[in-house]
């Protein structure tokens, strides 16, 4: 263990801190359910949005993203799309705004904006929400866990510690034993102190991993002064073919494993396919979690475009220095670094613990350590939060005890908080790593959202058994798939298991079973629909309503802006791709390169200026 006092006490003031910010913050949070869910939407847009950007520097993620960019190079700022990343984009120029219209206080709660509170397949619509929300819920916690357990376990090899623990314990489960502990602090100040003290906690956090993360960048600019990177050609070229066509063979035989375990050798039909979902998925809006809860908690439409705005801006340029700094360092000195998982295997998901363990210098080290903590606690907590707010909100108060007082609510968040990080714990037990839940969560469970998701903004014809019946097929067949994939290889009918390539499959399945919920049952009452368009204002295929709506109000303006919009979505993940570079490019000091990327961003927010943060509305 390399772990100094200095950076033990820097970790150890740190989550004294969250335990004192959770207390700090009971008797705010205890208000009302509003207060504890929401933070009283009273809250500010840049700080929110700091809040969301921290949430989203998840140290499972960046474990993973330091894997991708030390084997694909460049090429990784691709992955992420898997997510997708630019989902972010879309909100910002029209999602956000239209979301918080409505007012609501959670997703399924939105949901009566929409379809009214009767009528076929209302409840089931709000039911199905739930369920997704849930289990998504879980699958994040699950997988944040089993990040921060092999991420610790670098740090204290169990031979310190097993000494101390009154109960024998096999190597497959020490990460699972660390992650326990470290989610009770996670689980003490985001319970007791509600959204006030998750955002406090992660604008904190936020602050040491910024620290962390330029130091970081800083050492391997300056390791890497007179050294060239071994690593094959077109790893710092973030362009591609048809074909990934890099060859680890001669420099590091186990990455070409790990590419073909990825199944992301075809890298053109991956791209094209993580693009063709990432456009449905961010069509569809935000999914029901934090980051959704977190432009609910905006104090107005036109701020919860702003903080939206403002997230990857503060994120991408912060978390790639890390990314990139901790590669350049495991490259250099690749040879020095142990990789291997129980199995013997190389894991490469340890490239970013190991090198921190490694190379970092004392205070740096607890800095890093505190700040990805940090990344698991305010992820852990953020996603808590919304699972809290759907049960309580969505099912306690409205199927149960709709009378149960502010006490009654405020004690039921209590335990419906430990239950929800219990059973998170038990999946997490059940993954074998990070990317297997990930690939599963965004592969699979999210193909089974976006038909139905899409269709709710844009389609008035659209309505609840639709809704319904679209994410009910969709849910059960991702539940479903990894059973049906093992099956198919198994019997030789399929080769392919990522899960990315199957998300069609199910895409087209709730697709079907939206248009036949839909045209199976009576439209939405129309007042109900007159009232959304008036409020929410999308544009898409609402004619008929906005006939009816003109006819009622003459001087209503019907929104015109889809063109200007998508031009605005095409600049924004530009955008996002100059901030995902700006940081590699530096790092590596690539000149050309860099200079050319800050032309292209400045031109980018000269451009958006205009067409987007001067024409913004409530």
């Amino acid at each position: 263990m390399r772990l100094s006092p200095i950076d033990i006490s820097i970790v150890l003031i740190y989550l004294i801190t969250m335990v004192l910010v959770g207390w700090y913050y009971r008797k705010k949070a205890r208000v009302n359910k509003e207060s504890y869910l929401l933070g009283s939407k009273s809250l500010p847009w840049y700080k929110l949005g700091l809040s969301d950007a921290s949430d989203m520097f998840d140290i499972s993620g960046t474990m993973w993203m330091v894997a991708l960019c030390f084997v694909y190079g460049l090429k990784s700022i691709w992955i992420p799309w898997l997510w997708p990343v630019f989902n972010q984009v879309f909100m910002m120029m029209f999602l956000s705004k239209w979301l918080r219209r409505s007012n609501a206080n959670t997703g399924a709660e939105w949901l009566q904006t929409r379809f009214g509170l009767k009528g076929q397949g209302v409840t089931g619509s709000h039911i199905i929400v739930i369920a997704f929300a849930l289990i998504s819920c879980l699958g994040f916690l699950a997988y944040g866990f089993v990040g921060l357990g092999k991420f610790i376990q670098v740090f204290i090899p169990w031979d310190v510690v097993k000494e101390y623990v009154p109960f024998a314990l096999s190597e497959k489960y020490v990460p699972h034993f660390y992650g326990i502990v470290f989610t009770l602090f996670a689980m003490f100040y985001s319970i007791i102190g509600g959204m006030h003290s998750i955002v406090t906690g992660d604008v904190i956090k936020y602050m040491i991993m910024t620290v962390a993360c330029i130091a970081i960048a800083v050492i391997a600019m300056q390791h890497l002064q007179g050294q060239a990177l071994n690593v094959p050609k077109g790893w710092n070229d973030p362009f591609f073919s048809w074909k990934l066509n890099l060859d680890w063979t001669a420099i590091a035989a186990d990455a070409n494993k790990k590419i073909a375990s990825d199944g992301f050798s075809l890298f053109g039909a991956f791209f094209m396919m993580m693009l063709l979902k990432g456009v449905f998925a961010s069509l569809a809006g935000p999914a029901p979690n934090y980051d959704m809860q977190k432009v609910l908690s905006t104090r107005s439409p036109k701020e919860a475009s702003k903080m939206t705005g403002f997230v990857s801006i503060i994120l991408l340029p912060v978390r790639y220095s890390m990314i990139i700094g901790l590669t350049v360092l495991a490259l250099l000195y690749y040879n020095q670094l142990y990789l291997k998982g129980p199995d013997g295997v190389t894991d490469f998901e340890r490239v970013l613990p190991a090198t921190i363990n490694t190379f970092l210098p004392i205070g740096v080290l607890g800095l890093v350590l505190t700040g990805l903590l940090g990344a698991f606690m305010g992820t852990f907590s953020g996603t808590l939060n919304a699972a809290q707010a759907y049960i309580i909100n969505d099912i306690y108060l409205k199927y149960i005890n709709p009378a149960a007082s502010t006490r009654k609510v405020i004690s039921m968040n209590y335990i419906v908080g430990i239950v929800v990080v219990a059973v998170g714990i038990f999946f997490g037990f059940l993954a074998n790593d990070v990317n297997e839940i990930l690939q599963w969560i965004v592969g699979g469970l999210y193909g089974g959202y976006v038909a139905a998701n899409c269709f709710k903004w844009y389609w008035w014809r659209f309505n609840a058994n639709g809704f319904f019946w679209g994410m009910a097929v969709g849910i059960i067949g991702a539940l479903a798939m990894p059973y049906a994939i093992e099956w198919g290889i198994a019997q030789g009918y399929i080769r392919e298991a990522l899960p990315l390539y199957w998300w069609p499959v199910l895409f087209v399945l709730s697709l079907a079973g939206c248009l036949i919920g839909t045209y199976a049952s009576p439209p939405t009452d129309m007042n109900v629909l007159k009232s959304f368009y008036k409020n929410v204002r999308p544009w898409g295929f609402w004619k008929p309503v906005q006939e009816l709506v003109m006819a009622e109000d003459p001087s209503f303006e019907p929104n015109r802006r889809f063109k200007l919009d998508m031009f605005n979505v095409v600049l924004g993940i530009l955008g996002q791709c100059c901030l995902t570079l700006l940081p590699m490019y530096i790092v590596l000091w690539m000149k050309l390169p860099l200079l050319v990327t800050l032309l292209i961003l400045v031109i980018i927010v000269l451009i958006l200026k205009r067409t987007w943060w001067n024409k913004l509305e409530n």
